[in-house]
């Protein structure tokens, strides 16, 4: 996704929904969840989430499906690549019964999930490579998430970039917080020194250059979100 270029709203999920989900989607708007084109995004998330499948998993490709090196394109939002501020460590908080804050080395040690499979992006175009991390699972686990907390809250250093996500998605096997791409360290340009992956959403859900996972009981919007883009975003 060429940075700073607003994502096109066409996913193929909300293509079977119809008319009605899109006119939530498609409005450029500040304000999405107010008024008439607010109550129909939300139809549209619940009609969604009724169609998700924590079971679906996104297939695993093989080694010679990756993107050759440089081909896979780079999103940020700032001016510049966004570079690991001095001391990073990502906080984890919400309705966690061990919140705190984890260095990059702490990540590492808890369990590792490896997976290759393809990224979809909003505007059209697909990618292979290949990831590894902890599952968002495994860090729930890791902190004591409450059952209650519906939605995972993501922040960025990039320029406020945020996110958030419904429970289910966030917990599917394969949403990792990735530190590793192609068998390497994160660079800056991918998201360093910690992402977001998924099989299940659209690029632009997958915040890069985190600094904080909150659970929450609510949804808190996100940088396109609040800009009038789909919430859900589901593949």
């Amino acid at each position: 996704m060429p940075r700073h270029r607003l994502p096109s709203l066409l996913t193929r999920r909300a293509a079977l929904l119809g008319a009605t989900g899109l006119t939530a989607s498609a409005c450029d708007s500040s304000r999405p969840r107010e008024g008439f084109l607010g109550a129909m995004e939300r139809l549209n998330a619940r009609a969604q989430a009724a169609l998700f499948d924590a079971r679906r998993l996104a297939p695993e490709l093989p080694p010679e499906e990756t993107t050759p090196p440089g081909k896979f394109p780079e999103y940020f939002v700032s001016d510049t690549v966004p570079l690991m501020p001095a001391g990073w460590a990502l906080q984890v908080g919400g309705m966690v019964a061990r919140p705190g804050v984890l260095s990059l080395e702490a990540l590492q040690r808890l369990p590792r999930t490896d997976l290759r499979i393809r990224h979809h992006c909003v505007e059209g175009w697909s990618a292979v490579a290949s990831w590894h991390g902890v599952r968002m699972s495994e860090l729930a686990r890791y902190v004591g998430a409450d059952a209650r907390a519906g939605y995972v809250e993501l922040r960025s250093f990039d320029a406020g970039y945020s996110s958030s996500w419904d429970r289910p998605s966030a917990f599917h096997p394969q949403t990792l917080l990735a530190y590793g791409m192609n068998g390497q360290p994160l660079t800056p340009g991918h998201g360093a020194p910690l992402r977001l992956y998924s099989g299940v959403k659209l690029g632009y859900k997958m915040v890069k250059y985190l600094t904080e996972v909150n659970f929450l009981p609510e949804p808190t919007g996100g940088y396109w979100e609040d800009r009038g883009y789909e919430w859900f975003a589901g593949v």
